[in-house]
């Protein structure tokens, strides 16, 4: 059965955040280029991004500390030539987003040509984070998407996830990607897309978790893709959680930037009493995985709901003109951060492990790429340290695109593309089902594959999995596809990653810490899955 074709292009991108649509504008003057985005083209970790992006602009500062940040806040576990490389590529690709029109704060904001204000975080040595008030990520993305927009060979389609691969479905050697299906919500119908080159910057996964600071989308769409494909993941048992998500009913996991401890906020117990200092000589400006753990420690060890950030102990101007995204909310919320401590608890905020890449951004297929989020570069290692994820993104999409443009004349397009199926499944009528799952899974993800672990949970969590990843198949191979069920589908395997990977080191390092594993190993070794072998 051969497909209908619905779309034809040179390069399928899916996703549109900050990683995506970087990518998009620098092929588009080369190629046609399709993008895909799950929901509007605001929505997006980018888009709710706080903090701002790390590159060296201080004449004090230098690429060699920026590196050796890096290094030390991935515990061992970086690939130096990934950090050599994003690093030395940062001033560039960030004033790319200069020119772009991305309004990073400067020290004087009336003069344009003043120095842009740089704001420290934890694990940097210097002040080297561009930043846009606190909210950088949504500065980046509105400009990204104004000019997306304007470009002619830039197709969109919001609403819009995508349901697999298409390969050649030969070896690994000789396989190479075709396209994709999609699922065109407003149609609720699946639709194919033939394109030369396919790149994943779906993000990351986090929403496999209960408690988590990104949005909706973040279901690890592109992992469980590329791992259904034939692609190795690697390192995926490195979660990071926030430290500091306000701790409010109405907050929805509403992100506390890390910049707050950068300018001298602190972090107290409920009596009040500061705690950072007994577990690190950086106090509150140690690494996420350091600050994160002593926060889950001490809510245990006192049988607190949650613990508290406190800066107002600097001036009500100085707080509102730095930080006016979070004063607003927190007001909104009853809480005036000039005058009072915010409640603050970890929630699940990041993926460090992913699909694998090269420097290109190129996977185990050809013709396939993973940007962002949801790609392992070895930049990362056991921790991403703080504003180096969005610099990722920018730094490798130009990457992809070189890449891209120098196969693109030689790239053929294939339209004889296997068909989509839907003969045999009809309409669900039990999607509480999916419900049922769907909080099973974040639950206990969160209960035994959190921030503390242990080989008993690990095993607890592999065997519900297991349970439901039978389930879902079954309720796959029945019923036509929905949002909610693919999205699922996805994480009950990312999730499958994720506790594999756990059990597979047998150590405790930055992010993964086993309570039947405390020590650090000697030699650090990344945890790499390869589909087929168990």
């Amino acid at each position: 059965m051969k497909q209908v074709i619905d779309y034809q292009c040179d390069v399928l991108i899916i996703g549109s955040g900050a990683a995506g649509l970087t990518l998009a504008l620098h092929l588009a003057d080369h190629a046609q280029v399709l993008v895909l985005s799950k929901g509007p083209l605001t929505e997006g970790s980018t888009y709710y991004a706080q903090g701002g992006i790390a590159a060296v602009f201080d004449e004090d500062d230098s690429i060699e500390s920026h590196i050796q940040d890096t290094l030390v806040a991935g515990a061992g576990l970086c690939d130096p030539e990934a950090v050599a490389y994003t690093t030395s590529n940062a001033r560039k690709s960030l004033q790319w987003l200069i020119d772009l029109g991305v309004g990073f704060d400067r020290v004087d904001a009336a003069d344009s040509a003043s120095k842009f204000h740089l704001n420290q975080e934890g694990g940097h040595s210097h002040r080297r984070i561009l930043h846009a008030a606190d909210a950088t990520g949504k500065a980046v993305q509105t400009t990204l998407v104004g000019k997306v927009k304007a470009h002619s060979n830039i197709r969109i389609l919001e609403r819009y996830n995508a349901v697999d691969l298409i390969t050649s479905r030969q070896t690994n050697k000789q396989q190479q990607v075709y396209g994709a299906y999609i699922w065109n919500r407003a149609a609720e119908r699946v639709e194919t897309v033939a394109a030369k080159f396919v790149a994943l910057a779906t993000g990351g996964a986090s929403k496999v978790y209960q408690y988590t600071s990104n949005p909706d989308v973040a279901s690890g769409d592109g992992i469980a893709m590329a791992w259904r494909a034939g692609c190795r993941v690697g390192n995926m048992e490195f979660n990071q959680f926030h430290p500091t998500c306000l701790f409010h009913p109405n907050a929805h996991s509403f992100l506390l930037t890390e910049a707050l401890r950068g300018e001298g906020a602190v972090l107290k117990r409920p009596d009040g009493s500061r705690f950072m200092p007994d577990f690190h000589d950086a106090a509150e400006l140690a690494p996420r995985d350091v600050v994160a753990r002593a926060i889950d420690y001490e809510m245990k060890r006192l049988g607190a709901d949650c613990m508290y950030l406190d800066i107002s102990h600097k001036p009500a101007e100085f707080i509102r003109d730095h930080f006016p995204t979070i004063y607003e909310k927190c007001l909104s919320l009853g809480i005036d951060i000039t005058r009072e401590a915010m409640p603050v608890v970890p929630a699940a905020h990041y993926t460090c492990g992913g699909v694998m890449t090269d420097l290109h951004a190129q996977t185990d297929i050809p013709h396939l790429y993973a940007i962002g989020e949801v790609a392992c570069t070895g930049l990362h290692g056991a921790n991403r340290m703080a504003s180096n994820s969005l610099l990722e993104c920018v730094v490798f999409a130009q990457a992809a695109a070189e890449d891209i443009c120098i196969q693109l004349a030689g790239a053929q397009l294939h339209l004889d593309l296997p068909g989509w199926d839907e003969s045999k499944v009809t309409n669900s009528d039990e999607e509480v089902i999916i419900q049922h799952n769907w909080h099973e899974l974040r639950l206990f993800m969160w209960d035994y594959v959190g921030i503390v672990r242990t080989n008993k949970r690990l095993e607890r969590a592999l065997r519900r999995i297991e349970l439901l990843q039978q389930e879902i198949h079954e309720y796959y191979s029945h019923f036509r596809v929905s949002n909610n069920l693919l999205e699922l589908r996805n994480l009950v395997q990312v999730a499958e990653l994720i506790v594999r990977s756990a059990m597979q080191r047998k150590e405790s390092r930055g992010l993964h810490y086993n309570l039947d594993y405390p020590e650090t190993l000697t030699l650090a070794h990344p945890s790499v899955l390869t589909p087929g072998q168990k």
